[in-house]
């Protein structure tokens, strides 16, 4: 096979599939893209080389219906299907649909990705490859009353967490046993609701911590390459909000130690293509443990692509269709990048807020890129996720990314529905980030300081 699939259907929408057509037309793959009626005027289906209308489903069903999006790719000729992130991407029973309808799929084995998609089985396999795990329980727990004297052992705040879950659904803190008992059964219920299962497990909880996560490429081969790590604390809801590469004020003997357990925690699952690992760094002592693997490309990925030189769907394509990297592959950072995600929420509360976009002005120039999935006169659905655009910098060094950051998010220009730039250009102004020595409760030491002042009427 070629260095490349000849044509690959991307089952995906927004600025994910506008990612990956922009790299397939630079390398001559034909794309193909799949689109429900409410995304027929996004610039995705007008920008790839085919765009199929699967009409007779609700919006958010459509981008789900693996069978008819594989008979999609059929009907077209399409030779391999890339999920991007979010919907079917980390959906083991539809990637090996794929495989098994003689197509290429563009990420890791089936069998990996219902290893790792089950974090409980997950911890189990990256222990056993001697990477750090938190305390907790070994298995899925049976009932509330297994949770609260599983708790008492491990030693209370715990986090209740949904197996299955991701994108911060399904996550609970119990300061003790009376709040375990009353968040069991919710989070359980939502876990079901989202995610298919039910199956819930106890962590200790860490109150000032890091969320930090290693990008890595898995050959056929067997070898695993670390292109370095994301700082991503910046989150709201246990959803994040802004990241970068690398992660300020971290000791090199950790960054180098938790480059080493990304490596051990995708070998030990025989991972191939792209993938992240993510690891919680308590401030307080240095440590860091295992949380999850995300078995596809992040949304985050832009700022290891600009610190490291490298395009990641690129990488994806090569090693799905020859098991390698690309020969230039750089491995060594040089800079710093920041990502910001733009939405269409409520600065404060962060609820979605859709609506129709009138003025759609990005910034532009020297170190800023912006991958979006809409521009003016589009509207923004309720249907998903209110991610607009991301807003990244780069720079020889954080400083100066920063700075950047201040005049690029200045510049953003979005009018006719509501965002939370307000929020990001106080965020990017805050002491706590301009410092580089935050952690996961940033976000909300930035809105509690605002409240105050509200309250204050300064």
């Amino acid at each position: 096979m070629t260095q490349y699939p000849p044509s690959v259907l991307i089952a995906n929408r927004g600025e994910i599939a506008r990612r990956i057509i922009k790299t397939a037309r630079r390398l001559g793959v034909e794309t193909v893209a799949v689109y429900h009626p409410v995304d027929a005027e996004l610039p995705f289906v007008r920008e790839a080389d085919r765009a199929i209308c699967l009409e007779g489903g609700k919006p958010l069903e459509t981008y789900l219906d693996g069978a008819r999006i594989i008979e999609t790719a059929l009907a077209t000729g399409a030779a391999a299907v890339h999920p991007g992130y979010g919907f079917l991407a980390e959906n083991a029973q539809f990637a090996r649909a794929v495989v098994d309808a003689g197509l290429l799929w563009i990420g890791p084995a089936p069998e990996v990705i219902e290893v790792m998609g089950d974090k409980v089985r997950a911890r189990h396999a990256v222990a056993a490859a001697d990477v750090p795990v938190s305390g907790g329980t070994a298995d899925g727990l049976s009932s509330v009353d297994d949770a609260v004297t599983q708790a008492r052992s491990i030693g209370f705040p715990v986090m209740l967490k949904a197996a299955a879950g991701g994108g911060g659904i399904g996550m609970v803190v119990a300061q003790d046993a009376e709040q375990l008992r009353k968040m069991f059964a919710g989070t359980q219920s939502m876990a079901e609701r989202s995610f298919g299962s039910g199956k819930v497990f106890l962590e200790k909880y860490v109150a000032s911590a890091r969320h930090v996560e290693v990008q890595v490429l898995g050959l056929s081969d067997g070898r695993v390459i670390a292109l370095g790590e994301r700082d991503c604390s910046v989150q709201r809801r246990h959803q994040k909000v802004a990241e970068e590469c690398p992660a300020p004020h971290l000791d090199e003997m950790v960054r180098a130690q938790i480059s080493d357990a990304a490596v051990r925690a995708a070998e030990a699952v025989g991972y191939e293509n792209a993938g992240t690992v993510e690891f919680l760094l308590d401030t307080s002592t240095g440590e860091f443990v295992f949380l999850e693997m995300n078995t596809r490309i992040q949304v985050e990925h832009p700022v290891t692509e600009l610190t490291y030189d490298i395009d990641l769907v690129e990488q994806q394509l090569s090693i799905a269709a020859t098991g390698r990297t690309t020969a230039d592959l750089n491995v060594s950072p040089r800079g710093h990048s920041i990502e910001f995600r733009i939405c269409a929420e409520d600065p404060v509360r962060f609820f979605p807020a859709p609506g129709t976009i009138e003025k759609w002005q990005p910034p532009s120039g020297p170190g800023i890129r912006v991958d979006s999935g809409y521009g003016p006169d589009q509207i923004v659905t309720s249907h998903f996720d209110p991610l607009l655009a991301k807003l990244c910098v780069t720079a020889p060094n954080r400083a100066e990314a920063v700075m950047s950051a201040e005049q690029a998010l200045d510049a953003f220009e979005v009018t006719g529905i509501v965002t939370n730039l307000p929020f990001l250009r106080k965020l990017v102004r805050s002491e706590e980030f301009a410092s580089g020595r935050y952690d996961t409760s940033i976000v909300a030491t930035i809105a509690s300081r605002e409240n105050s002042k509200v309250q204050a009427g300064v």
